[in-house]
């Protein structure tokens, strides 16, 4: 896992030359006691479908905004961990709401994955890619571009970041 945070800083270097995003990205939990801030560029955007992301989402997918580990800010609330409580991929949640805000896993490994609708405007958001689609509900579909079976291999990364950072996801944002 050391590389990827090599390749995460290689392809924001590129990204960076390719959209004007409006900075920063807010969003906060339901409740509003849980408040963030994004001061760069997402790496991705995606869809999971693993049987986890339905449980914990009460719905057929998660929807996640992989932004750079620096780049993400808590600027109120206290998030603590919640669903498995995975020590080296903690799920962070309001302390009081109780809403799915962000994952980080630990070590860092350069980006987090923000639940993409607790930003204050999602009107952007739409998965480049989805993952676990070997775990996906017949019915639920989404616009990604690219779909793995379970999580793409290392080697895919750098290609994937880079023609995200090319594609018009975030074009609302110049």
């Amino acid at each position: 896992m050391k590389i990827f945070p090599k390749i995460v800083t290689l392809c924001y270097v590129e990204l960076m030359t390719i959209h004007k995003l409006n900075l920063p990205l807010k969003g906060g939990c339901r409740c509003g006691r849980t408040r963030f801030q994004i001061d760069a560029r997402p790496l991705m955007t995606h869809a999971c479908h693993c049987r986890g992301c339905q449980i914990m989402t009460a719905s057929a997918f998660s929807l996640t905004v992989a932004v750079p580990s620096a780049a993400f800010n808590i600027v109120e609330g206290n998030p603590v961990p919640g669903g498995l409580r995975n020590p080296k991929e903690p799920y962070m949640h309001c302390d009081w709401c109780k809403a799915w805000v962000f994952t980080k896993k630990e070590p860092d490994a350069g980006y987090i994955n923000v639940r993409a609708m607790m930003l204050d405007d999602p009107s952007w958001f739409e998965p480049f890619i989805e993952v676990w689609t070997s775990e996906k509900l017949s019915w639920a579909s989404t616009p990604a571009k690219h779909g793995f079976a379970k999580e793409p291999d290392m080697s895919a990364y750098p290609s994937l970041l880079r023609e995200f950072a090319a594609s018009d996801i975030g074009s609302s944002f110049i």
